[in-house]
């Protein structure tokens, strides 16, 4: 049965009332097409020049339905059966939209160098009302603003002054997998360990806060935020937002507004947006404070957090920087800070845990820098793992955390071989990029050495992107190597990691970043006794 039968079918049944207000917007579609002005002929000339799956009507309608009823998991494998059947850029419409994904280095150097092509797509809107129009989802003068105002927050120093914090939760993981794993018990869900901690980082460091969720504590925002564990349930927000992308029917607000997905979504939003705002305004008061004690006491060496600091720039630019414009910040950080890089350090110890080689390599290093000791990680600690840098990079290969990097243009853009018009949406798919065999010869495979400076020297500098590149690249790159080589070098060097599964055991999913959606499990040996100084 076709995607038009299954709808027709539905539609007969009275059953799906999603389905009714698709008709709705094919009708709208129809209208569209007939009256069309003499712009968009002209635009869909250059369109048409272009390698399409959308050649007719009916291949957008029935491409627009298929997108639709794509399931999280198969949508990485549909894009990538696409790039090899029709090349390295390929145009697809989506009911009035136009997209091409690129996939040649080339290409996606020539974009994301532009200054001028900085807009990010129509879908990073519908993440509006959760990150507002921060340095995520903002453009043009006020991304250029925000941007230059929020570089110096993660300056080395600052973030330096981070490290004990990175330090103090990642022994907190680490007692929390020996309480876990008591008994010769298997570790079942170690991305859900990770998460917290992650979370529980980006908290004390973004805002300041000891959020304690690796304890049990605030249970309402980590279930906010925290992905729900049916793939087919998005309650979440994050999850919300992904299926609103996909689902074209969801794009129209009042829509949305009136749909489940809708009403899930603003649930959750009030309380992630109740506690970073009452953080902010007692963060404000503690300042405040700490400023007439300062005042008495001349004492002013502390530790800033994030929200420290833009506070800080709060007073000096208050017109720059207003109590909206500091939780869309908190918020996007707090977001990004601990999704993407919880992602990248489970799927590390997945694959530590897979080659005992490899994880005597990284422990015979971390022996080197540390010998028997049990003190912390110093910054020149982190910059001295050159095989654990290796190994959080191949990770990032397989499992880039960023699954989409969209722009829409507002001009004209050149490619190597095409020329896209304005209005256009191009998409990077990092997930597919990094494996390209030109670039990673049998690129499945779980190989550290791809990153030995001489495999790098030739290799396309735009064939790497976890973190995006141009510039509009990830601001806080940096913090997020720190985060994860203290965590997983602290979980190595205390604790012995076997995975008890093959890398074919591993099932991701598309979301907003990327999801596990099954894993295989751990078995972890402690490898400290009674006296381990946590």
């Amino acid at each position: 049965m076709n995607a038009l039968s299954i709808v027709l079918g539905a539609l007969a049944s009275g059953s799906n009332f999603s389905l009714w207000v698709t008709l709705v917007m094919l009708l709208t579609f129809g209208f569209y097409i007939l009256y069309r002005d003499k712009r968009a002929s002209e635009r869909q000339k250059q369109i048409s020049l272009l390698p399409t799956l959308t050649k007719t009507y009916w291949g957008i309608l029935k491409n627009s339905l298929h997108v639709a009823s794509l399931r999280p998991q198969v949508i990485l494998p549909y894009f990538s059966s696409v790039l090899k059947r029709v090349g390295p850029l390929v145009h697809f419409k989506v009911m009035l939209r136009d997209y091409i994904i690129i996939n040649d280095p080339d290409d996606i150097k020539i974009l994301l160098c532009s200054t001028q092509h900085i807009t990010k797509g129509p879908d990073y809107k519908m993440l509006e009302p959760w990150l507002n129009k921060g340095l995520l989802t903002s453009t043009d003068e006020k991304w250029h603003t925000r941007r230059k105002l929020l570089t110096n927050t993660f300056h080395f120093k600052i973030l330096e002054t981070y490290i004990p914090a990175l330090n103090k939760h990642a022994y907190a993981l680490v007692q929390n997998l020996a309480k876990a794993s008591k008994n010769d018990e298997v570790i079942t869900d170690i991305d859900s360990h990770v998460t917290l901690c992650a979370l529980d980082i980006v908290c004390e460091t973004i805002m300041g806060v000891n959020l304690r969720s690796q304890e049990g504590q605030s249970i309402d925002y980590v279930n906010a935020i925290k992905t729900n564990d049916c793939m087919f349930c998005f309650t979440s927000v994050s999850n919300i937002v992904i299926k609103r992308i996909f689902t074209f029917w969801l794009w129209s607000e009042t829509i949305f507004n009136v749909s489940t997905s809708g009403r899930d979504f603003y649930k959750s939003l009030k309380v992630l947006h109740t506690f970073t705002e009452n953080v902010i305004q007692e963060k404000k008061q503690k300042l405040n404070f700490a400023e007439n004690q300062n005042a008495w006491t001349n004492e002013r060496k502390r530790i800033y957090s994030f929200l420290d600091l833009l506070i800080g720039i709060s007073k000096e630019n208050p017109s720059m920087m207003t109590d909206l414009d500091i939780r869309e910040e908190v918020d996007t950080f707090l977001f990004e800070g601990h999704d993407t890089s919880s992602i990248a350090m489970t799927m590390a110890l997945i694959h530590i845990g897979m080659n005992q080689n490899i994880q005597d390599d990284i422990r015979e290093e971390l022996h080197g820098i540390f010998g028997d000791s049990d003190r912390d990680a110093t910054m020149e600690d982190l910059k001295a793992m050159p095989i654990l840098e290796r190994v959080i990079k191949e990770t990032m290969r397989l499992y880039p955390s960023v699954t989409g990097i969209t722009r829409k243009l507002n001009q004209p853009l050149s490619l190597k071989n095409h020329i896209i018009p304005p209005e256009t949406i191009l998409v990077v798919v990092p997930h597919l990029l990094h494996r390209e065999e030109s670039m990673y010869p049998n690129p499945e495979m779980f190989n550290p050495d791809r990153f030995l400076p001489e495999q790098c020297i030739n290799r396309h500098p735009y064939g790497y992107i976890p973190f995006s590149a141009g510039p509009r690249n990830c601001i806080g790159q940096k913090f997020a190597m720190y985060q994860m080589k203290t965590v997983i070098s602290t979980v190595v060097r205390y604790m012995k990691l076997e995975t008890l599964g093959t890398q074919k055991d591993i099932i991701v999913s598309t979301q907003l970043v990327l999801r596990a959606d099954s894993l295989p499990s751990l078995k972890i040996t402690p490898l400290f006794n009674n006296n381990f100084k946590y």
